[in-house]
């Protein structure tokens, strides 16, 4: 379970956003923060419409001061990183690796195109080549402090690794008093794409006939999934959709009010790997519910 929460913040209000759900979690699991800082150099002067930190003494004072604003009664701890970097991605990867945090917690802008998403934000990019996992909060409605008031979406596919994400969930659903809804989907003739999408418009009725054939397949992997998690005594509905994967997953999850959505990426191979199963950065983009994101190892 997380016991050991990390925050980096680079001094803007943008970024103070991911702090509610971080409180949120700290307080239910009666876990511990570390907000970071790191000193970048040759900074931009402003950062989201904010004033840059670019020295330690006001770095510190910043994380100080918020810890003091936005996180009463919980332990917080502040670290400033005083040698300036041009890489701060791999500076917040080096103190993860050093700190040992159980999560990262991100503020992401979420940007409408999946690429730029991926490659323009701090956040994706430590998903993409981290190894811990990683919670992006988005600004916005629903108010970040409302952090798992509701059911936890759990997204699965054919791929018996992306199960993997499970038992986290199922840590998160008991203490907070929610339910999971395990959730598939199998596209429609039109919404399959590459090789898949010239099958199907060479042969559209054996296309079809597949695809039933996969839905009933999910069906029947959904029950076998519940029937586990039920056994750890939580409440597990199911539903399998049609269509697009990333718009059907954030669809039911706005539908249903979920508190968050939980994913099995695969980070730690790092970026390529992660954006070439790119349902992830899709649903993470393309909603306002936080996302946690799983990194999944595979041999």
């Amino acid at each position: 379970m997380y016991r050991r929460l990390l925050v980096p913040l680079d001094g803007s209000h943008l970024a103070e956003a991911a702090l509610p759900a971080a409180r949120r979690l700290a307080e239910k699991l009666g876990a511990s923060l570390t907000l970071l800082h790191v000193i970048e150099r040759d900074a931009p002067e402003r950062i989201h419409h904010d004033r840059h930190l670019t020295s330690a003494e006001e770095a510190t004072a910043y994380l100080e001061d918020t810890a003091r604003r936005l996180l009463p009664g919980v332990s917080v701890q502040t670290h400033v990183h005083t040698a300036a970097v041009t890489d701060v991605v791999g500076s917040l990867l080096d103190h993860s690796r050093e700190m040992e945090p159980d999560l990262i917690v991100l503020c992401t802008h979420g940007r409408t195109g999946p690429r730029e998403f991926l490659y323009g934000s701090i956040a994706q990019q430590v998903v993409a080549h981290g190894e811990v996992p990683v919670l992006l909060v988005r600004p916005g409605p629903p108010p970040p402090e409302d952090l798992l008031s509701g059911p936890i979406v759990a997204p699965l596919d054919a791929e018996p690794p992306h199960a993997r994400a499970l038992p986290t969930a199922v840590e998160l659903a008991r203490p907070f008093g929610v339910s999971i809804w395990l959730v598939m989907v199998v596209p429609t003739t039109s919404t399959l794409v590459g090789a898949e999408a010239a099958t199907a418009r060479l042969l559209p009725a054996a296309t079809r006939a597949v695809l039933d054939i996969d839905q009933e397949s999910a069906e029947a992997y959904l029950r076998e999934r519940a029937a586990e998690l039920r056994s750890s005594d939580v409440d597990v509905d199911i539903e399998v959709l049609r269509g697009d994967p990333p718009a059907e997953i954030v669809r039911m999850a706005e539908r249903i009010s979920a508190g968050l959505i939980v994913m099995g990426v695969h980070g730690a191979l790092g970026t390529r790997a992660f954006w070439d199963r790119s349902v992830p950065p899709k649903v993470s983009g393309h909603t306002s519910i936080p996302v946690l994101l799983i990194p999944i190892r595979e041999r």
